[in-house]
């Protein structure tokens, strides 16, 4: 990244890439579209590509935090999935925040592909879908992008202006924020910090973050074939007899490009405590909009499947580390075998539910049992989902 930060260069892609990008963005706008999603802000295309670049320098910088050293990418690096590799806290399972002893009490999600999710709303049945977050408390990638600034147990900024007086310590952010934002951008505190927090999103909606060049994706386009597990794990996962999967991990009802692997709507799967977290129970959205529904209780956002095999540990609360117990997870609802009721981490039977009564029982009973070929083809076609840049991480 240039540290003076010069607007981008303008790239030009190949053929190909220009085709795939094109066929994204078509297909976001049918979605939004067709859905009724608000969709994101729009800025003429060199602003944008210039916005996203000054967001990418903001989103590395640990000047940000309370004591100079955290960035966003701290707790979502960019070389591992936009997710966090430490393993300071609870052999994962939650991030250390600035102060070096506070942290947190859910899994930091990865912000990869989160640009697909639409704002926090009912749609034509009720059911809540989207926002950013676990818990969707927070209506649109820039409100989600200020979040950890002033979380204090994240980077614990006391306030905006205190961020926005580490922005003027740097010339190179002052001249970027005046000629993107305009020459009073620094005249409100407000404004300067929604101008970051506008940077931020737009690097968090570039091709950068969301490529869409998985080995799936490739194998969309016609430039690979899966192996014989990896295609028998998608089509497993594509099947509407075979598993549970797209009931929640599908926006479409094709199984096309642009797919995310999740429909944004919020369920309680049945995940236990984690035992390593000395947390009260996590009551997800109900607690975070302040609902009175109590159907609500215990429910979490469905999250994208792209990079997943990269980004654990997992569940809301970090509880598995191993994407195959995961699977086996939700096997148990429909197994009836004695060893299917076994968690292969801890050789004991599945902990019960944090949340006990308000299970999505209709999903989670979907579908016959599923035999060990099976899983573990599933798992391979999961693997599938890992963007081009993470494949060396795989555990193949």
């Amino acid at each position: 990244m240039n540290t003076a930060l010069a607007p981008a260069p303008a790239r030009i892609l190949p053929g190909a890439d220009q085709a795939l990008v094109a066929g994204i963005v078509l297909c976001v706008a049918v979605l939004v579209a067709g859905l009724g999603w608000p969709g994101p802000a729009r800025a003429a295309p060199v602003q944008q590509s210039e916005q996203a670049a000054l967001g990418e320098t903001l989103f590395s910088d640990p000047d940000l935090s309370r004591e100079r050293n955290q960035s966003c990418a701290t707790c979502h690096d960019p070389a591992h999935g936009f997710a966090d590799p430490r393993t300071d806290v609870a052999s994962g399972a939650v991030s250390l925040g600035s102060d070096g002893t506070s942290h947190g009490v859910r899994n930091v999600p990865t912000v990869s592909y989160a640009a697909a999710t639409p704002r926090f709303h009912k749609d034509a049945k009720g059911r809540f879908v989207g926002g950013q977050f676990l818990d969707g408390r927070a209506d649109t990638l820039e409100a989600q992008a200020g979040g950890p600034l002033l979380n204090p147990v994240e980077m614990a900024m006391p306030d905006k202006a205190s961020v926005v007086a580490r922005l003027k310590e740097k010339p190179a952010y002052v001249e970027a924020f005046h000629r993107l934002y305009g020459a009073d951008v620094f005249k409100s505190d407000d404004r300067a910090f929604s101008a970051l927090t506008q940077a931020l999103a737009a690097y968090e909606r570039s091709p950068e973050v969301s490529p869409f060049d998985s080995r799936y994706d490739r194998f969309l386009r016609g430039e690979l074939k899966l192996t014989d597990r990896e295609e028998l794990g998608r089509v497993l996962f594509f099947s509407n007899q075979f598993t549970n999967c797209h009931l929640c991990h599908q926006i479409s009802s094709s199984d096309g490009a642009g797919e995310t692997f999740s429909n944004s709507q919020f369920h309680n799967i049945g995940v236990p405590r984690n035992p390593a977290l000395d947390v009260p129970v996590d009551h997800g959205l109900l607690a975070t909009r302040k609902l009175k529904d109590k159907r609500l209780d215990g429910r979490f956002k469905v999250p994208t499947l792209r990079n997943v095999a990269v980004t654990g540990p997992y569940m809301h609360n970090g509880v598995f580390k191993d994407l195959r117990t995961v699977i086996l997870f939700y096997n148990k609802y429909n197994s009836s075998s004695p060893n299917r009721q076994v968690d292969p981490e801890t050789g004991r039977a599945w902990d019960l539910p944090e949340v006990p009564d308000t299970l999505s029982q209709t999903e989670l009973e979907f579908g016959p049992a599923l035999d060990d070929r099976r899983i573990d083809a599933l798992v391979a076609f999961l693997k599938t989902l890992t963007d081009r840049r993470y494949e060396p991480l795989l555990d193949r």
